[in-house]
């Protein structure tokens, strides 16, 4: 099957997968800005897809295309078993999580904990690889505690690229699963970008994603003279209209004719569509906070959402709060700002 395989399509931005944010309804809230970029699932575990809920974990819309299946796990087989699920139920490839430093993961000793074991990502990846036709990708750290120079990287990336990971997503921090949060270790330990650009001249074939710190185009563009694509995390929950540009600046896309008050219509209709169907309004609601980043008015639309998001509201919430913010901000053009980027992917 490997040998019929898809290869990976090349995503010059991604948007990271980030557990209690980056669900379904987010994701089709963000895929009405940007139609391109490549979204990620919540880190799922093998043990929730083969013993709970199937739907519940992995059912997603159509429109959330394309999307990659994050999984958490340290069996072969079962991570196995897991992709052919997730190739099954339609995701446009399967990614494994090997990067985050929860206790969770720890305790599971998956997540960044495989760092230590690149030899037993590799029969990972493989066996993940074997078993379905679209393209399984990882994602790590620089390294952890006692295997954090660039050398150990390097042989991280060989064994896991070798085996069949068709693109490596780096986080440029190593990951301290002794003594920091998981949000300490977003932010404590020290970007290292400069080898995760080693990464790239090592292995120039490979596709390879950076991750960690990003927060503007004019950062993504520089980047991208250095790596194939950039994965950017928070600020794409906090500021999520970033991504108004990115189609027509990384992608090479026509400029779509679009406005805010358009994609606020859109998630009106998608709200009312899911709570008649029994969803609770702030599940949706929530995501919605950040979308007006340092705009007049925005304060106010965050303090009607959050005050009555909770207790029962009405259809009309959303509407409500948007009457906070100024109707030349919503009903004019998503702007095309003047960033100069080089050989964008058409």
């Amino acid at each position: 099957m490997s040998s019929e395989k898809k290869q990976p399509i090349v995503y010059p931005v991604s948007v990271a997968p980030m557990m209690d944010w980056t669900d379904r309804h987010f994701r089709y809230f963000l895929r009405l800005i940007t139609k391109y970029s490549l979204f990620y699932t919540e880190m799922v575990t093998t043990g929730a897809i083969l013993r709970g809920d199937r739907d519940r974990f992995l059912s997603f819309s159509p429109e959330e295309a394309p999307l990659s299946l994050q999984l958490g796990g340290d069996n072969p087989a079962h991570l196995a078993e897991c992709s052919k699920i997730g190739e099954d139920y339609g995701y446009s490839e399967i990614n494994l999580n090997v990067g985050c430093p929860s206790d969770k993961v720890q305790e599971g000793n998956f997540g960044a904990c495989l760092m230590k074991d690149p030899e037993k990502v590799a029969d990972c990846i493989s066996l993940m690889d074997s078993k379905t036709s679209i393209p399984v990708t990882v994602k790590c750290r620089i390294g952890v505690r006692g295997k954090d120079k660039l050398e150990d990287l390097i042989r991280f990336v060989e064994l896991v690229s070798a085996a069949g990971a068709k693109r490596i997503t780096v986080h440029a921090r190593i990951a301290i699963l002794e003594g920091l949060s998981p949000a300490q270790n977003r932010t404590v330990p020290p970007l290292r970008y400069e080898d995760v650009y080693e990464v790239k001249k090592t292995f120039p074939n490979l596709v390879l994603e950076l991750n960690g710190g990003v927060r503007s185009l004019s950062e993504i563009s520089s980047h991208l003279t250095k790596v194939d694509g950039v994965m950017i995390g928070r600020a794409a929950y906090e500021n999520p209209f970033l991504f108004a540009d990115v189609d027509t600046l990384f992608f090479g896309a026509k400029h779509r004719e679009i406005t805010r008050r358009e994609i606020f219509d859109s998630m009106q209709e998608y709200i009312i569509s899911k709570t008649s169907s029994g969803e609770k309004p702030s599940r949706i609601l929530r995501h919605l906070l950040g979308a007006f980043h340092e705009i007049r008015g925005a304060r106010s639309y965050r303090r009607i959402l959050t005050e009555k998001m909770h207790s029962n509201p009405g259809p009309k919430l959303l509407l409500e709060a948007l009457g906070s913010i100024s109707s030349e901000y919503l009903d004019g053009k998503l702007e095309n700002p003047k960033l100069e980027v080089l050989d964008p992917v058409v």
